[in-house]
């Protein structure tokens, strides 16, 4: 209750200051009400929040309030009450996106949330119970994921993936600046073993939820047939990316931002 009475406090402060200087995530419309909807962003494995930068950078001109989730990258079911809690703290209508195996997260975290009016997967993964991001993932031809991980064991028994450095770039980041993708090869974050391999569980967002799916048509870690198939499967408004690698969000994002505008547009 205590942590409940903050947070209100602290929007109303926000609130204030939005109305005074017309800036800011709590921008109102003349009704009172977030103008638009909170997007929040959950990056994928092999990534970090910085990857979101250029799509943060187009959202936040054009108004919209927005939240790039720390993904623990430790296994879906506690990943995805991470990105609950966080989604809990936010006041008002709420775009979900999430990329690669954020998509897990989404799907999961989103179940029976009111606020969330809409989920964005960018190359990602739409997960039925049962299915892991390494069944979807094998379930076409095409990825050649595996071959480039380097596994680093935990002392729990655990380990952790990484993609080998030097083959980074061709494998997650083909159409991204070749400085750029190595730059990105050094501050990835590595996903356990474990959590690539647990299967989703419990009641699955896009399965009630107005779906978008921007796919990745030369994706080497998803093929693209796989997510041709989960945005058909939830029949979800799909939008290919010709030439576009797993790193989609970051060599185009402006086409990124776009698409997630239409879904906060229709459905925010």
């Amino acid at each position: 209750m205590r942590s409940r009475n903050i947070r209100r406090i602290a929007m109303a402060a926000l609130t204030a200051a939005a109305v005074v200087t017309g800036t800011g995530p709590a921008a109102l419309a003349g009704g009172g009400r977030p103008a638009k909807p909170t997007v929040v962003l959950i990056h994928g494995a092999f990534a970090d929040s910085s990857g979101w930068n250029g799509v943060v950078r187009r959202l936040q001109h054009d108004g919209y309030p927005t939240v790039s989730a720390a993904n623990p990258l430790r296994g879906v079911a506690a990943d995805a009450a991470s990105v609950k809690a966080l989604l809990d703290s936010i006041d008002g209508p709420i775009v979900l996106v999430g990329h690669s195996y954020g998509g897990m997260l989404a799907s999961r975290a989103a179940a029976g949330d009111p606020d969330v009016k809409a989920l964005v997967y960018v190359a990602a993964f739409a997960p039925l119970p049962g299915e892991s991001a390494g069944d979807l993932a094998a379930k076409f031809p095409g990825s050649s994921l595996g071959e480039t991980l380097r596994p680093v064991q935990l002392p729990d028994g655990n380990e952790d993936l990484y993609v080998d450095p030097k083959l980074f770039p061709q494998q997650f980041a083909a159409d991204v600046p070749k400085a750029e993708a190595k730059l990105m090869a050094v501050s990835q974050r590595p996903i356990t073993g474990a959590a690539l391999s647990e299967a989703a569980a419990g009641p699955q967002a896009w399965q009630t939820k107005p779906s978008y799916f921007l796919i990745a048509e030369a994706d080497r870690n998803i093929p693209a047939a796989a997510q041709h198939f989960m945005a058909a499967r939830a029949h979800g408004t799909a939008r290919s990316v010709q030439g576009a690698s797993h790193a989609v969000f970051v060599s185009q994002p402006t086409i990124t931002a776009q698409f997630i505008e239409k879904a906060a547009r229709e459905r925010g």
